[in-house]
């Protein structure tokens, strides 16, 4: 009987809200929070600083959006030539592009923004060093004196100095290695007959890359390369660091001047997860625009279509005589082609085709010299560091104070790798039953189950670590009326996260198998549970495991940013030494990369075997 009315919808609706409005009731009138919460605090003033907190937040927002485009513009172009160098035949183009993936790949974020801005600069010349330091401009650089009172008092107070060029080349250089590997997918899913076809039909390498190549690919990777431009979104956060003031920075600022960390942290979450709801709209949009095979007939389609289509023809209309004219001039050419050729013109056509060969294996051979060159620069930059300073902390950058007999030091002192390496399994240990339940949640037909699983990680995935972090460190003492390590809180933080991204990878294998396994498991007599637990999960995790053990690494990377929080992982103790020693930040920041990239590439590694051994094809795209 229970069952039954279980089974409805709308029994299944009313008790969510009765379980929602019980927990508003019980957290807003009954507990005490021991806080006093004042949101007003958003819309007023500071008398010291004229700053209008709200209005800062809203700058913070105009920053994160500069610099996310800029950024994601950079890397996408970079992320095009690394991933066609992924595919190329040509060795050293091929090596160079496959360095470049693992390097970036395997090393956080955080570790490369730092050494961008801190270590970068010390390798330059004096005279290139200074120029750097003095670099800055602003938006009403770029436009005529007269045109300057088109820009609104908030975009003309932007400068952006080298502090915002280490930001977009660290953010661009890093999500261009990310979106280097969708593009290699994308080139490696076309049909090597339609590559060979197009060769065979007298198209050149240019002409079939452009037309066919890149058109095709880049069609079938939309989903996951806006994916790549929703995390580049979100990692703007950790520009922060270095002194943008993007969202993050300004929420801590009215955190800092008003101790309202609870309300700042909150309404920099929603903007950040107003972002990316815009961000997934608009890819969306770009998704059905694009997508082979549309009906047409969908409300997202006619919407979509509503707007798109009169911006696409009123774009046609602008540019036809354009392209009319570049017709009718290729037409010409073609003509005349055809009524001069001669056997001087072959000649001549051989010629340009020697040529146009002598140039390319000129290229190559600049090209081979370039990188010997560069590699002989690093090999003698590497040369002449000061060793002693990296052995001399070597210990403790691996387990810092460890053993430590002060009371104050959390797990005996323990520091370093070897307390990002711990943070990391506990992470992993407690988010993949996290992850697992709320994977099920989001595939469960249970709306009691599904809508909370829905929000849990729809809120969590579209917010930055960075901030996850912070609510962990201001909203537990809030809720409990305690007080928690700032290692425990960053561990929590981590794991929370990680279990949103781990669920969303549990529900994709879920829904990958094929319906009819479901529905034959019923059809025996097994319960939903043992269904999941004897038919589904062994299956979808199984066709899961890349992916995850890729989201175990993301969480030992990650842990770089409890550096925020003052845990002392291998990022902040770098930064410590760092401003102990202040004359060797290129030694102490390369052995924070190499540290990073050693473990990250192994556990890369055994990801590749696995998903090698799970998919034993080993077709490649070659061009």
């Amino acid at each position: 009987m229970i069952r039954f009315w279980m089974e409805k919808k709308w029994v299944q609706l009313s008790l969510l809200a009765t379980l929602v409005m019980l927990a508003v009731y019980y957290w807003g009138w009954v507990f005490d929070f021991g806080y006093k919460f004042d949101w007003s605090v958003l819309f007023t003033v500071n008398e010291t600083y004229g700053e209008h907190y709200g209005l800062l937040m809203l700058k913070g927002v105009c920053w994160t959006i500069v610099l996310s485009l800029i950024s994601a513009v950079l890397a996408l172009s970079l992320g095009v030539a690394v991933g066609l160098g992924r595919v190329s035949q040509f060795k050293p183009v091929y090596w160079l592009s496959t360095s470049y993936v693992e390097f970036f790949r395997n090393t956080p974020l955080l570790v490369q923004l730092l050494f961008w801005y801190f270590a970068f600069p010390q390798a330059l010349p004096e005279g290139a060093r200074e120029w750097v330091f003095e670099l800055g401009f602003g938006f009403q650089d770029m436009l005529p004196g007269w045109m300057g009172w088109l820009l609104p008092p908030w975009l003309a107070d932007m400068n952006f100095g080298y502090e915002f060029l280490t930001a977009v080349m660290a953010l661009s250089t890093y999500t261009a290695s990310f979106m280097a590997e969708v593009i290699r997918a994308g080139l490696q899913s076309i049909p090597k007959g339609l590559l060979e076809a197009a060769y065979s039909s007298g198209l050149t390498y240019s002409q079939v890359l452009s037309r066919i190549i890149l058109p095709i690919s880049f069609r079938a990777i939309i989903p996951p390369l806006g994916s790549e431009f929703l995390n580049n979104m979100k990692n703007s956060s950790l520009a922060m660091f270095v002194g943008i003031s993007e969202l993050a920075w300004c929420s801590q600022q009215v955190e800092s001047m008003t101790f309202r960390g609870f309300e700042a942290a909150t309404a920099a979450s929603v903007l950040y997860l107003t972002l990316s709801l815009g961000i997934s709209a608009v890819l969306n949009a770009v998704n059905i625009r694009l997508r082979i095979g549309g009906s047409g007939r969908s409300f997202g389609e006619r919407l979509v279509n509503g707007i798109v289509g009169p911006v696409s023809l009123t774009c046609r209309v602008a540019t036809r005589p354009v392209r009319r004219a570049a017709h009718r001039a290729a037409s010409r050419r073609r003509r005349h082609r055809s009524v001069s050729y001669s056997p001087a013109r072959a000649a001549l056509n051989k010629s340009v085709s020697n040529a146009w060969s002598f140039t390319i294996l000129s290229l190559k051979a600049m090209f081979v010299g370039a990188i010997a060159y560069v590699l002989y620069r690093a090999v003698m930059g590497v040369a002449g560091f000061n060793w002693d300073v990296i052995f001399d902390n070597f210990k403790l950058m691996l387990y810092w104070r460890f053993p430590s007999d002060d009371p104050s030091d959390v797990l005996a002192g323990v520091g370093g790798l070897s307390m990002a390496i711990l943070m990391a399994v506990i992470a992993i240990t407690c988010s993949f039953p996290l992850g697992l339940f709320a994977g099920l949640g989001r595939t469960s037909n249970n709306l009691l189950w599904k809508i909370p699983s829905v929000v849990y990680i729809e809120v969590i995935r579209g917010n930055p670590l960075i901030m996850v972090i912070f609510w962990v460190y201001f909203f537990i003492p809030v809720l409990t009326g305690t007080f928690l390590h700032v290692f425990w809180s960053a561990t929590i933080a981590l794991t929370v996260f990680t279990g949103a991204y781990l669920g969303e990878i549990i529900r994709a294998g879920i829904e990958n198998l094929p319906p009819g396994q479901a529905e034959a498991a019923f059809s025996t007599g097994l319960s939903y549970f043992q269904t999941m637990r004897r038919v589904i999960l062994p299956q979808a995790l199984k066709q899961m495991i890349p992916p995850i053990v890729g989201q175990f690494i993301a969480i030992f990377k990650d842990t770089s940013l409890a550096y925020v929080l003052g845990v002392m992982e291998l990022t902040n103790v770098t930064m410590v030494l760092n401003n102990r020693i202040m004359i060797y930040p290129i030694e102490l920041y390369t052995a924070a990369a190499f540290l990073y990239f050693v473990c990250c590439y192994a556990m890369s590694q055994y990801a590749n075997r696995l998903e090698q051994r799970l998919s034993p094809e080993k077709a490649r795209l070659a061009m």
